[in-house]
């Protein structure tokens, strides 16, 4: 069986080994798109924030704690909307049980926009970005990261989930859905150039600002191996805007 957007993690096996993975210091996420995402976002303070794909909101309930004004997580997830309300407890957020594709996206509302390795499950980013452009406040910022494309390009590395120790680059040109074996599931993505998000923010009136690949920086990793091995091809894609 397959599976769209988040509807994977509340399959209880794949939840459940999808958190034990996502909490490894030396996690992609942990060890190479965390430290970018906050140094693109830079100043938040007492600032209004929308989290689209939040997961469990760790990430709202770090920067509530380090002086944003209010988080608001949207989750598709029920899953990971639970854990997120419990991460939540006591702060100045909400979570709300909805998609980035579904949610109503109110006018000029928040003064930064993030995304984090989620957008890659979107079939059309052209009206997401639009919506994200509509809710920011003038001057606002849009962060994001996705899979590197040259990651989800071809077919025949995704015949497998198991760890690699080389990567296919083919098919980069060829756009579209991709299926993923990952964590026993099989999940869909969608596999864009550099080009289509660079011209996709521009068409919605974003002025991009920053563009990361994920360089990995020794002092985030706690394995020597895995930080020689993460400098073989670039996991993360990260844009920093503002509109």
């Amino acid at each position: 069986m397959e599976y769209r957007g988040a509807k994977v993690y509340d399959q209880e096996d794949f939840f459940s080994s999808y958190m034990k993975r996502r909490a490894r210091k030396d996690s992609p996420n942990n060890a190479i798109e965390n430290p970018i995402i906050y140094e693109l976002i830079g100043d938040f303070q007492n600032k209004s924030i929308l989290d689209l794909g939040c997961g469990d909101a760790s990430f709202g309930k770090e920067i509530l704690n380090q002086g944003a004004n209010f988080y608001t997580g949207v989750e598709g997830s029920a899953q990971m909307v639970a854990s997120a309300n419990l991460n939540l407890l006591d702060e100045n957020g909400t979570i709300l049980h909805d998609t980035m594709e579904s949610y109503s996206y109110p006018m000029k509302n928040y003064d930064i926009v993030t995304s984090r390795f989620a957008i890659h499950y979107v079939l059309d980013i052209q009206l997401l970005f639009k919506n994200v452009y509509n809710t920011l406040t003038d001057e606002g910022k849009f962060v994001f990261s996705v899979q590197h494309p040259l990651t989800t390009s071809s077919f025949l590395s995704k015949l497998t989930g198991d760890k690699r120790g080389n990567w296919i680059v083919d098919d980069y040109f060829i756009e579209g859905e991709r299926k993923e074996p990952w964590i026993n599931q099989t999940v869909v993505k969608y596999h864009r150039t550099i080009e289509h998000y660079y011209a996709a923010l521009t068409k919605s009136g974003f002025i991009i600002n920053d563009l990361r690949e994920g360089v990995p920086k020794r002092e985030h990793f706690s394995n020597e191996k895995e930080y020689e091995r993460r400098l073989r091809i670039p996991l993360v894609l990260a844009f920093s805007c503002t509109k």
